[in-house]
């Protein structure tokens, strides 16, 4: 006779009744099963939920079994389950943050999820739908491979940061005689859309708030060409559609991708009375005064709260349009025209608005070829304003005179908390000036936050 304990493997963690041996147990036919059978053990006889449990993760794809299971059993199948299991089987039913932490890691390796909402599952699906995005060839890939995840993923796409699209493939081309052709004839032939068409996938995902978009190559390496980095007016219009349509949408950045008046103009006509729009960055691209005019009556006819046009070529005309819509504003929180053209003209245009704006809190003007007069327009800015808590007019030529005038303004200033005058030919005895008003702001902030009665 024998009898049995239960005992746990520490390589598998199951569960497995263990034959002990009595003293009436016969040590002859014990040996005679074991001489028949070299592989059997008294050790190996799991028990039956092990064994099901095992059948369920080995055949989950097949049969996903998992609602209704308790939860020992259930967290012992999660930990068990392949990550490359589709996506079709467990988007809906997963939702253990456990599981999707091995998908993220195996795939990605080291990840932050703090970026995500600390949703593990947010991330996978956001990157991977970013992965598909980015990897897109038109007319070549399928584009039911990125709608068909939406269903899945719908509800946990908060933010795209799409870094790269790539072009159509360019056929190579034969001579031939085809003067009988006609122009529409030719023109077929050539791809039916540049990049990825956001307009298929924007209006479905119902809690998407930022989007991020480059259109270029990466690691083009030896194959680079100019038009791996163009984005087409047929881009912009499917483009300017596809925001349109996605009305949850806050935050839309737009960098390095050749945006010049015509295509500034022709997103601005489909962002104008966006109802959740609230920060546009249009950083490194080609936008010019017609541009900046659409953009200032996009200040007149939106929400915006942030507008970042870093790095175009905007010069004194545009800045007198946006400057025109400033003074009108009640939205705008922050303004960066930093690395632009905007001269004398611009900056007494900015200034000028600034006399009427009681909203605007950060003004970033450095690098934009101003000088003295300049200076004194922001000095009355500075007497006049008190919404403004941050200014930077770096690397301009505002000179030792500006630097005084500067300074005049600024020692009746209570609210501007930064300051940066680096790079502007200002004397030091202006700088120390304006660094000492800055830091009693500072300070007199400290204290009204501490302690708000005071």
């Amino acid at each position: 006779m024998t009898a049995t304990n239960i005992v746990k493997s520490p390589e598998t963690g199951l569960d497995y009744p263990v034959a002990k041996l009595t003293l009436a147990a016969d040590p002859r036919k014990m040996r005679r099963i074991i001489a028949e059978d070299p592989d059997w053990s008294l050790t190996i006889v799991p028990l039956l939920s092990n064994l099901c449990l095992q059948h369920i993760v080995k055949h989950f794809k097949e049969r996903p079994i998992l609602e209704g299971l308790p939860p020992r059993q259930k967290d012992y199948v999660l930990e068990r389950l392949s990550t490359s299991l589709p996506l079709q089987v467990t988007g809906n039913l997963i939702s253990n943050e456990g599981y999707w932490r091995r998908c993220c890691r195996e795939r990605w390796g080291l990840c932050d999820v703090s970026s995500y909402g600390d949703s593990w599952k947010r991330m996978f699906f956001e990157r991977h739908l970013e992965n598909l995005i980015e990897f897109f060839i038109p007319d070549v890939t399928d584009p039911k491979t990125v709608l068909d995840i939406v269903p899945l993923c719908r509800g946990y796409i908060r933010r795209l940061d799409i870094s790269q699209l790539l072009p159509p493939i360019k056929e190579p081309q034969t001579e031939v005689d085809d003067s009988w052709e006609s122009a529409s004839d030719v023109a077929s032939e050539g791809p039916s859309i540049d990049h990825f068409d956001f307009g298929i996938l924007l209006k479905k995902l119902s809690h998407l708030e930022e989007l991020h978009v480059v259109y270029q190559v990466k690691n083009c390496g030896m194959n680079f060409e100019w038009n791996l980095f163009e984005f087409t007016l047929r881009d912009c219009e499917s483009l300017g559609k596809a925001l349109k349509s996605c009305r949850t949408l806050r935050v839309l950045r737009l960098h390095q991708s050749k945006v010049d008046d015509v295509k500034c103009r022709l997103l601005v006509n489909n962002l104008l009375d966006h109802p959740s729009l609230r920060e546009l960055y249009l950083s490194h691209n080609q936008i010019s005064d017609r541009g900046a005019r659409a953009l200032g009556k996009l200040l007149n006819r939106s929400k915006l709260e942030t507008l970042c046009v870093y790095d175009n070529n905007i010069q004194g005309l545009g800045a007198l349009a946006i400057g025109y819509a400033l003074a009108k504003n009640t939205t705008l929180r922050s303004l960066n025209l930093c690395l632009n053209r905007l001269g004398d003209e611009g900056g007494q245009a900015i200034a000028q608005a600034l006399l009427k704006n009681c909203t605007l809190e950060r003004l970033h003007l450095g690098s934009n070829e101003m000088s003295g007069p300049t200076a004194r327009a922001m000095s009355q800015v500075l007497i006049q304003n008190s919404s403004l808590r941050s200014i930077n007019l770096n690397c301009n030529n505002l000179g030792e005179d500006g630097g005084k005038e500067l300074a005049e303004g600024m020692s009746q200033n209570s609210t501007v908390l930064e300051c940066d005058i680096r790079l502007t030919e200002f004397g030091q005895e202006s700088e120390i000036s304006i660094g000492q008003v800055v830091h009693n702001n500072q300070y007199r902030a400290r204290r009204k936050r501490n302690d708000p009665g005071e």
